[in-house]
Formats: structure tokens, sequence, C-alpha cells
């Protein structure tokens, strides 16, 4: 870790440090690159961006996503109540733990 920021290198990392938090941000990687970046040839920076902006505004406001009962991210997130999750859980249950005094 003292070497990568030695030379201004930032890990990536999830919010808690967790690998399998990762996955989702994965797979999102892989759609935008899937779905859109892959039919392109870009020369710079600002042809990805042209591409790319427009590519993540379909995938959070008009693609539906099976994980998240069909809703698009937008959606869900604003929606209320429970969402029904669709997308595998790599953690064992747990038992609700008694609040500490």
């Amino acid at each position: 870790m003292d070497l990568l920021t030695r030379y201004g290198i930032r890990v990536s990392r999830t919010e808690h440090g967790d690998p399998l938090e990762n996955a989702v941000a994965e797979r999102i990687n892989g759609i935008l690159k899937q779905e859109w970046l892959s039919l392109y040839t870009f020369k710079n920076e600002d042809d990805i961006r042209a591409v790319l902006i427009p590519a993540i505004e379909f995938y959070n406001h008009e693609r539906p996503h099976a994980s998240n009962n069909w809703l698009t991210p937008e959606q869900a997130y604003n929606q209320k109540g429970v969402l029904t999750k669709k997308w595998k859980n790599y953690y064992p249950e747990r038992k609700a733990q008694p609040a500490a005094l």
C-alpha cells in the first residue's frame, strides 16, 4: 500500500473494503463496456465521454434490471418499502443481535 501511495496510485476499494461488494460495480462496468463502448472506436477522452455519459444516463434511468424486479436503478432507489432482492447473497444469514447498552 505504501508503494502505491508513493507513486500516487489509488487502490480500488468498496466502501467497506469487502471484495464481494465490488462485484456490483464490476457488473455495471461490464454492461457499459459490452453494450456501449465495444461498439465504438475512440480517438481521445472526449470521444469516450460523448458515448459514456449518455450510456450511464440510459443505464440509470431507462434500462430495467432483473435484479431490481425489472425497475430501473433510479426507480428502485426511489421506491418506497423493501425491494425484493433478486441477486445472490454471498453472506450467511445472520440473526439480529440485541442492541448494545
